[in-house]
């Protein structure tokens, strides 16, 4: 019998055609195999592209990433880095410094950190804060005290920190000796006292909007915040052994074993209760949230789904249809499965998202798929776009801008508004025209955009020359002239 796969050899190179060799863990995230090639390579932040040109998540593992030995990637350089609460972005900026704008309360205002704010290398945020590690891995916080903006009571715990994660109103980060350290709302997972003495060997973190789960070095599962959504585990804890991902929704979570089995556990109304289907689920590759519901893709290709029926948790209609999945992707009310050939299956409510019968001639050659919280845009293989799912936003119909979406590159989505990126680098917006989908105002400054990040009802871009243009609802930091300053190359 052969031994297990631990560990695989990536190959990364930079455009100028530097490549190292990388060996890193199936079960270490991106963010991990992305910063070793950055100090392999000796070079700033970047993001890792496949050889599809799509960006690779930061919070997947190298697993779920399906990364072989053997695999390129290539590490783009960015010039300036983004980040969003609900309401505020932050920007980290060449010279590792940072700056924000938005609702001041959220994090837009962070005066009172500022002359801390020096060598930032990565921020996270919650709904209403943000914490940002420096180089020398201590945090600087700042937005609403109560919701993670505020560590002061564990300040002198905030040392070697190499990764923090969020819920709604609380931060946890992970130190280089393998502890935790929580703050934020005690409620929404803030204070991991009770379970202080389990958090030895964390290797990851998920979060859902109230509760965390950490996955330790030998493959069982530590949870703490919302006992009644995800934060207490113990009637699956003798089932929570090799794990080896955890996925999320706002109020449950789903573990994927070893064997290919799946472990449930929180709200039952959300998927933490998978009874239903649990004889279905074996040989599970991979788990897609939705806000209410869970689908699954198996070896086969074949999808299990649970949860509330209305947000994708039935996927009963559609089920014969649902052969070679390859991927998926969730709106907060529906699923839409990419197929091998390229076609598209939804489900879930249609005014989410959920009934793509309008488009369905459309849906041919589908490369991805980016979703609002009630519609889905499909970037079809000649760079052309395909969308439905909600009108009232116009987020689900792009037909006012349908001869602009050509060459489409990268899509991004807020709450009712999508941004498409073009090959030329010039963007197109739809949607809630006071709220991100108008970009009239800023189209003369929109060139040579490299990324775009959304709050809730805002956008903002990084142009090649790292400068940074906002757009959308002013209160959600779609108005950033208080630091154009700063946010000029």
């Amino acid at each position: 019998m052969w031994p297990a796969v631990m560990s695989v050899i990536i190959d990364v190179g930079l455009l100028s055609g530097r490549t190292v060799s990388l060996e890193v863990g199936l079960g270490a995230s991106v963010r991990t195999l992305r910063r070793q090639a950055q100090a392999a390579l000796a070079v700033n932040k970047g993001r890792l592209f496949d050889s599809t040109g799509a960006v690779l998540h930061e919070q997947a593992t190298v697993q779920e990433a399906k990364l072989q030995s053997g695999d390129s990637l290539t590490l783009q350089i960015m010039t300036v880095q983004l980040c969003s609460s609900l309401s505020a972005f932050a920007a980290i900026l060449i010279d590792g410094s940072v700056a924000t704008w938005g609702t001041g309360a959220t994090g837009g205002d962070s005066t009172a950190v500022q002359d801390q704010l020096k060598n930032v290398q990565e921020i996270q945020s919650s709904d209403y804060a943000f914490a940002a590690i420096l180089s020398n891995g201590s945090v600087v916080t700042w937005g609403r005290a109560d919701c993670g903006g505020d560590s002061s009571a564990v300040q002198d715990q905030l040392e070697n920190v190499h990764e923090i994660q969020a819920s709604s109103s609380a931060f946890a980060a992970i130190l280089g000796n393998g502890s935790v350290v929580t703050w934020g709302n005690a409620a929404f997972g803030g204070d991991s006292s009770a379970v202080h003495d389990q958090l030895k060997d964390v290797r990851q973190i998920q979060a859902n909007s109230s509760s965390f789960a950490a996955v330790l070095g030998d493959a069982s599962v530590v949870t703490w915040g919302d006992a009644h959504n995800g934060g207490d585990s113990s009637t699956v804890q003798d089932q929570l052994e090799n794990v080896q991902q955890i996925q999320a929704n706002s109020k449950a979570f789903a573990a994927i074993l070893e064997n290919g089995s799946v472990v449930t556990w929180g709200n039952a109304g959300f998927g933490g209760d998978s009874r239903a289907v649990q004889h279905q689920l074996r040989n599970v590759q991979h788990i897609q949230a939705s806000s209410r519901a869970f689908a699954a893709i198996l070896a086969d290709g074949s999808v299990v789904t649970w949860g509330t029926a209305t947000h994708g948790g039935d996927s009963s209609t559609v089920q014969h249809q649902l052969v070679n999945v390859k991927q998926i992707q969730a709106s907060g009310y529906a699923f839409a499965a990419i197929l091998s050939g390229g076609a598209v299956v939804t489900w879930g409510e249609a005014s989410g998202g959920g009934d793509s019968s309008d488009v369905q001639e459309q849906l041919k050659n589908v490369r991805h798929i980016q979703a609002s919280e009630l519609a889905f845009a499909a970037t079809l293989c000649d760079g052309s776009l395909v969308t439905w799912g909600d009108t009232g936003y116009s987020a689900g119909d792009s037909g006012a801008v349908r001869e602009q979406l050509m060459n489409v590159q990268q899509v991004q989505a807020c709450q009712g508004s999508f941004a498409a990126i073009l090959d030329d680098g010039c963007v197109v917006t739809w949607g809630d025209a006071n709220n991100g989908g108008n970009s009239s105002a800023v189209r003369d400054q929109l060139r040579n955009v490299q990324q775009i990040q959304c709050s809730t009802w805002a956008f903002a871009a990084v142009l090649a020359d790292g400068s940074v243009v906002s757009w959308g609802c002013q209160y959600y930091g779609g108005d950033s002239t208080a630091v154009s300053d700063r946010l000029r190359a």
